[in-house]
């Protein structure tokens, strides 16, 4: 089967982490043809949408940006591929809105996408937690500052974060006393013109940030807990945190079980849901990591049980 992944550049894929390229990686052991592509590579000619893609071979080079080589480039047709994963990283700005809508017109022409083009749209990873409001902590999203102001003085310690940041980027801890607040406001929801989310601060976060992962709705038996260092909030790996793997909780499994059926109704093959505590806080839909790290720790091949998924959708 040929695989297409929609990724950011090869040459700066971390692959000790990378979980694009343990997918990759998997597909390849398993005799599938693995082609790469940027999402600007994507194009619809005549009605139909294609990519310029390259056909990527394994070196030995465990490190540096040496570890794929070139076997050829060319042209391809959507339709024509066994399957297309999209896993390039946030922003969903314009330009991601635009790959999605070119991923549901391929869809129409009978391309299989993972995670959906609709379903991408569907789900702002921070918007998307109100559809299962009953697993939240108290959090409202606005643009307006007195709104966020008036949220801070009623809960009094308050996560603040844009809705299309990834890695914990642009995520503040403030409190109803803090001197910055006015200026974290302003800079988030660029003077009153962007949303902006405020989460009650759940302290639960020193335990971890846990990120569990839905494979065609199915939770994988163990999570991937980032916890801060010292001194920050944020448990986000990108930010400094550490990953320990552990075995869903109870309390993750019901949420976990709940959510999948519905995600994977809707085109989502792939979801990394992030739990603090006992609360959901976030449903990951573009690029969903944390692979490598529950498989080194848990014994868990969670690249295979992915490639399985893509396997049965394709058949």
């Amino acid at each position: 089967m040929n695989i297409l992944f929609v990724a950011d550049p090869l040459a700066g894929f971390k692959i000790y982490k990378d979980s694009t390229y343990a997918m990759m990686r998997e597909a390849a052991g398993r005799g599938h043809q693995v082609w790469a592509c940027l999402a600007d590579d994507l194009r619809l000619k005549n009605g139909v949408v294609e990519a310029r893609a390259q056909l990527i071979g394994f070196t030995e080079q465990q490190n540096g940006h040496d570890w794929y080589r070139i076997d050829g480039e060319e042209v391809i047709v959507l339709r024509d591929l066994g399957a297309v994963v999209m896993r390039k990283d946030p922003p969903f700005d314009q330009q991601y809105l635009y790959a999605t809508q070119l991923f549901s017109l391929a869809e129409a022409q009978g391309a299989k996408v993972f995670n959906r083009g609709q379903a991408l749209r569907d789900f702002n990873e921070k918007l998307a937690i109100f559809q299962f409001s009953h697993f939240i902590a108290p959090t409202m999203v606005s643009q307006n500052m007195a709104d966020i102001r008036g949220f801070v003085a009623e809960h009094g310690d308050v996560i603040v974060k844009p809705l299309d940041g990834m890695g914990g980027a642009g995520i503040f801890r403030i409190t109803s006393n803090d001197a910055n607040l006015g200026s974290i406001l302003e800079m988030l929801s660029h003077n009153g013109e962007r949303l902006v989310m405020a989460q009650k601060y759940l302290p639960a976060i020193k335990d971890g940030d846990k990120r569990i992962l839905l494979i065609d709705g199915v939770p994988v038996d163990w999570c991937l807990a980032r916890i801060p260092a010292d001194g920050e909030t944020r448990g986000n790996l990108a930010a400094g945190g550490s990953g320990v793997a552990r075995p869903l909780t109870a309390r993750d499994r019901e949420i976990a079980e709940a959510l999948g059926p519905q995600l994977a109704a809707q085109g989502l093959l792939l979801v990394g849901l992030d739990v603090i505590g006992d609360n959901l806080t976030e449903v990951n839909v573009t690029s969903p990591t944390c692979f490598q790290e529950i498989t080194a720790q848990s014994g868990i091949n969670v690249a295979g049980l992915f490639i399985d998924a893509i396997e049965r959708k394709v058949a």
